[in-house]
């Protein structure tokens, strides 16, 4: 799957970051929130929309790989990635 949206949107409240995957005939909605930014790929608290962006793009290849595992769980359904979703479990 590719990132269709070349340019993901920073939502109002700053609380997550949405894009969008496409693959093999299906386009999926996805989100990955402020909280797994800041846990995950070093984004600072008090960080505005421009940084965000930058955590977003520097985790860009991580972030797709998360969101690609959760479309195949759930196919067609939307991905919202949290904090929890970048754990490694053993």
């Amino acid at each position: 799957m590719d990132v269709i949206d070349l340019m993901p949107d920073v939502a109002a409240d700053r609380h997550e970051i949405s894009f969008r995957l496409t693959g093999h005939r299906c386009e999926v909605a996805c989100a990955i929130t402020r909280e797994a930014l800041e846990a995950q790929f070093w984004l600072p608290p008090d960080a505005g929309q421009v940084r965000m962006l930058k955590a977003f793009a520097d985790g860009r290849r991580r972030i797709m790989a998360v969101a690609e595992r959760k479309v195949h769980l759930r196919p067609g359904e939307p991905v919202r990635l949290t904090a929890d979703d970048f754990q490694i479990r053993r």
